[in-house]
């Protein structure tokens, strides 16, 4: 059997997305899709997504990590696959869309995709680290300098940890970089550092927020391995979030068709 597939990349976090329309690909196969996303002996990608019909939405978005198992929400995933929904005039300058945490939002510029995330009530701070859920769960802890930082063994001792070794978490390294953050990623899933992760930014924007290192009051800039990318928020006086959106670039790499 022949699939088509589209290679997109968001600030260096890559994805291989499908049109699933007529739900010719089957969802309960893990096994393959983490044959695609090797990047040894198949296309090669952070994760797989299946664009998919969805009554009172644009379209559904499912999404799988590199290891081929079905996973919670990805930021840069989701401006990635509004971007292909507009190439196939599903959305113009706007999208309404379901994901595994739910509704989300986006709207369609010229050089960025703006995705609104959901809202942020609770936010565990300890003495080293914070926890919080932005459609994944990620622990973020600032370090001296990040751009130095072993974020392979380090995260993977987290989130193998006595706490996270079940569920697992993603574990981002933070540094202040002038009026920016720079943010590493360890993603479970991909068990590995990826040059970026959407959810992941946002979770370091909001801790920089409570620990008043943010760029400004509304919003914080972030440097990633892969690129730039930048967080708007409201915070509350009771440390919630809400109106969350997450802004960067969702850039075509390529199409192919491959046999499965």
């Amino acid at each position: 059997m022949q699939i088509n597939f589209y290679k997109y990349q968001g600030t260096g976090n890559d994805f291989i997305i499908i049109d699933n329309r007529e739900k010719t690909f089957n969802r309960s196969d893990n096994t393959l899709v983490a044959k695609l996303c090797d990047r040894r002996f198949g296309i090669g990608a952070d994760g797989l997504m299946l664009l998919q019909n969805c009554m009172d939405y644009d379209f559904e978005m499912v999404y799988y990590n590199s290891d081929g198992k079905e996973s919670s929400m990805c930021g840069n995933g989701g401006r990635c696959i509004v971007e292909f929904a507009r190439t196939l005039g599903l959305v113009k300058d706007k999208a309404n869309f379901l994901a595994t945490d739910g509704e989300h939002e986006a709207l369609v510029k010229p050089s960025f995709i703006s995705l609104k995330m959901n809202n942020v009530s609770h936010i565990e701070l300890a003495a080293n680290f914070s926890l919080l859920n932005t459609g994944s769960p990620h622990y973020v802890a600032f370090v001296n300098n990040v751009n130095g930082y072993n974020v392979f063994e380090e995260g993977k001792k987290i989130r193998y940890s006595e706490r996270f070794k079940e569920e697992g978490v993603n574990v981002n390294f933070v540094e202040k970089h002038y009026n920016d953050l720079f943010v590493r990623t360890y993603e479970r899933g991909v068990e590995a550092e990826t040059f970026s992760c959407g959810t992941g930014v946002t979770a370091a924007a909001l801790v920089a927020s409570l620990k008043s290192v943010s760029t400004a009051q509304d919003y914080c800039d972030i440097k990633t391995l892969g690129g730039n990318l930048k967080v708007k928020f409201k915070k509350h006086p009771d440390n919630s979030f809400t109106d969350i959106w997450l802004e960067g670039p969702a850039t075509f790499v390529f199409k192919g068709d491959i046999s499965i």
